[in-house]
């Protein structure tokens, strides 16, 4: 049903996040990331022990393409 909106603000936009102002029947956000960390870094506990005689992240990504979500846009 058509409204009439008046004045607003936004403040922030995060990445995930939908601006919509009118009508609408599906709204769905979406966002990807990529995680990169050495050997050991996500050890929990009291006393992690890591033992690691060499160790190197490889970051380089020369696809490129990683994106596993697949959009759909309405008209």
């Amino acid at each position: 049903m058509p409204s009439v909106v008046g004045g607003f603000k936004i403040n922030t936009v995060g990445p995930s996040s939908i601006v919509h102002i009118g009508d609408s029947l599906i709204l769905n956000p979406a966002s990807t990331s990529k995680t990169f960390a050495g050997s050991g870094s996500f050890n929990t506990g009291d006393f992690p022990v890591t033992n690691n005689a060499v160790s190197a992240t490889v970051t380089n990504d020369p696809d490129g393409i990683d994106d596993s979500l697949s959009k759909v846009a309405s008209p």
